[in-house]
């Protein structure tokens, strides 16, 4: 499973370098910050947590399932608070390519867990 989820956090980085790229060249500068911004918060979290549970499953003592809904709430948490954090960062935002650019990277994972290595 975590092959899979670090899978998952690499088409999530590529979907997002081609959205900040059509960003950039439709909008310009600030669709394209927007969209990175967007996949940071994104990518970020998803990537704590796919180390974090990483850590959880060498460790024989740990609960897996408390463990992954614990990790899950921190996700959404930091995700949200780096959006917060970019909104407020960032006063030129361009909200369409922030939205697009979060949706299509949010997505993106789940394509790795279409087909099985």
């Amino acid at each position: 499973m975590n092959s899979t989820m670090y899978r998952a956090i690499i088409l999530q980085f590529g979907a997002a370098l081609i959205t900040a790229i059509g960003a950039g060249a439709i909008v310009g500068t600030r669709g394209l910050v927007s969209v990175g911004l967007a996949a940071l918060a994104c990518i970020l979290p998803n990537l704590f947590f796919a180390v974090r549970l990483t850590m959880v499953t060498n460790r024989p003592d740990a609960s897996f399932a408390a463990n992954f809904f614990i990790g899950e709430f921190l996700k959404i948490a930091a995700t949200i608070g780096f959006l917060a954090i970019a909104v407020k960062g960032y006063p030129e935002m361009h909200w369409p390519s922030l939205l697009i650019g979060f949706a299509i990277v949010l997505h993106a994972g789940f394509i790795a867990f279409w087909k099985k290595p």
